[in-house]
């Protein structure tokens, strides 16, 4: 998985906390810019991460296990997916780990899921998604699902990382789902 720069670096930490107890090997790029934002939002540094994760790698190691199609993985979240790093996959330029990671999956058909952070979009960014979605990627903005009535950003977070880990078929066990129990009853004249 990696975290990019883009706000919102809570996302790829909670994922790296959801993946811990699941035996799931997790390797792990942080950008340069990922770098800033967990300092600014989180008061944390690469290093504070190493716990959560089985490999860090740096972020211009071109020659990780993780730039190679032989080395097997379920696919890969970014979260949050800057910008820069959905333009760098959508165009194929593979100017670091990320994009390299994230176009090995793309060409090995795995799963490739982008947290895309940016509001409002231009064109351009319609574009960019459009297109990673045209080769197989999974663009899941973190929305929150208001249906869950969550009562902390601690929930709206929660829900948004355990479905997209639902994406790689990859149960928490803690999302609440529609149909299911959430904790209030729809009206029957509801339409």
């Amino acid at each position: 998985m990696a975290i990019s720069g883009a706000s919102g670096a809570i996302y790829g930490v909670r994922a790296l906390e959801m993946l811990r107890g699941t035996g799931i090997e997790v390797h792990l790029i942080v950008t340069r810019s990922a770098q800033i934002t967990l300092a600014q939002e989180l008061r944390m540094k690469v290093a504070d991460l190493r716990e959560l994760a089985d490999v860090v790698h740096k972020p211009d190691d071109i020659a990780a296990s993780i730039s190679s199609g032989s080395f097997q993985t379920l696919g890969m979240l970014v979260a949050p997916c800057s910008i820069r790093s959905l333009s760098e996959i959508a165009s194929g330029v593979t100017s670091g780990l990320l994009s390299r990671a994230s176009d090995v999956v793309l060409k090995e058909r795995r799963r490739l899921v982008l947290m895309v952070r940016e509001t409002p979009f231009h064109l351009g960014h319609l574009r960019s998604m459009t297109q990673v979605t045209e080769m197989g990627a999974i663009v899941m903005p973190p929305l929150p699902a208001f249906y869950i009535n969550p009562q902390t950003v601690d929930e709206i977070v929660n829900h948004s990382v355990a479905r997209a880990l639902d994406l790689f078929g990859i149960d928490i066990g803690n999302v609440r789902r529609w149909g299911e129990n959430i904790g209030f009853d729809i009206p029957k004249d509801a339409g």
